[in-house]
């Protein structure tokens, strides 16, 4: 009888290492999937590059990135929310389609931030900025409303990456406190955006910073003011628009979410090695060589700055009257 019991607990041992080591296997195989909702180039791509480079190597796992298009990053948040909820396929995404977009795009959705993902890790703030063309004879963010006002129908067009997007919006709020009029371009991505910029299609753009540092290096475009609390470690020249009087503040971020229903130690897994991806010397040398912030915040703090965003920009996207296709 207990050379039975012996057997039988043996064997359950057995069958439980079995199990672990499956579990174990299984966690250390497959390739897991960073769909970006923006192009190839776009500071959000480079972004999932370098982070996503770095947690292969912490997970020992094959990590790949796909730009899934579209809808001013919509598509790609929409594709996620569909795939295995089994940590194989992550979201990287800016705070606009999580916190921005329930409100700009209030009933037109096909995800709901809070319930469709679960976040994963913050892996970086960034800023927004109003540049202009060279081609503009503004200097300074004072000589480019004098400008505009000198002839709004010719001089106030301004363009953005996205319809809806936080650039967009930003544009709005700051057309309304410089009491300008500005008539908003939407582009169909950022390389399109910087492409017109670069080339005189358009005189001023409402852009991510890093993503037009290309361009101010290249003496094709001039950044005038950044949107942060404190100015961008890369234009430390640049003053923000609290600086040249107008309170107007931004504070974006990128982020890693993962489909609703992912075991949380799947969770906590990604999570700890897109942070430690962050906290990596040299990963955060490059971020901030492409004019982001590192951050590297865990999943919970993540939680609560999404939920903040969205309560904070819910009343003035509101009364800005901003409407999809404005």
């Amino acid at each position: 009888m207990i050379r039975r019991i012996v057997r039988t607990a043996l064997g359950a041992l057995a069958l439980g290492a079995v199990a672990l080591h499956a579990a174990a296997a299984f966690a250390q195989e497959g390739t897991v999937k960073i769909v970006v909702g923006y192009p190839a180039g776009a500071t959000s791509d480079a972004l999932a590059r370098v982070v996503g480079e770095a947690m292969a190597q912490r997970l020992k796992q094959t990590l790949i990135v796909e730009n899934k298009t579209g809808a001013g990053g919509r598509i790609a948040n929409e594709m996620v929310k569909a795939a295995p909820a089994d940590g194989t396929t992550l979201l990287m995404t800016p705070v606009a389609t999580m916190s921005i977009f329930p409100h700009s795009y209030a009933g037109q959705l096909r995800y709901d931030p809070f319930k469709d993902f679960v976040p994963v890790a913050h892996l970086s703030d960034f800023q927004i900025g109003l540049g202009v063309a060279t081609t503009v004879p503004a200097k300074t963010l004072a000589e480019y409303v004098a400008w505009v006002k000198s002839d709004p129908q010719k001089n106030g067009f301004y363009g953005s990456a996205a319809a809806g997007s936080l650039p967009h919006f930003f544009g709005v709020m700051f057309a309304r406190s410089a009491g300008l009029t500005l008539t908003h371009v939407p582009y169909r991505g950022t390389a399109a955006a910087m492409q017109a910029l670069g080339g005189g299609e358009i005189s001023a753009l409402s852009t991510v910073v890093a993503d037009i540092q290309s361009l101010v290096q290249g003496g094709k475009a001039r950044l005038l003011a950044v949107a942060g609390e404190k100015r961008s470690p890369a234009f430390a020249d640049v003053p923000t628009f609290r600086e040249l009087g107008f309170d107007l503040v931004a504070a974006p971020w990128y982020a890693l979410f993962a489909p609703a229903g992912t075991p949380p130690a799947v969770v906590k897994r990604l999570g700890q090695a897109a942070m430690d991806a962050v906290a990596d010397p040299e990963v955060k040398k490059r971020l901030l060589a492409m004019g982001l912030e590192p951050t590297g915040y865990d999943a919970e703090r993540l939680g609560r700055i999404m939920k903040a965003d969205y309560e904070r920009w819910g009343p003035p996207i509101r009364e800005s009257g901003f409407k999809p296709g404005q």
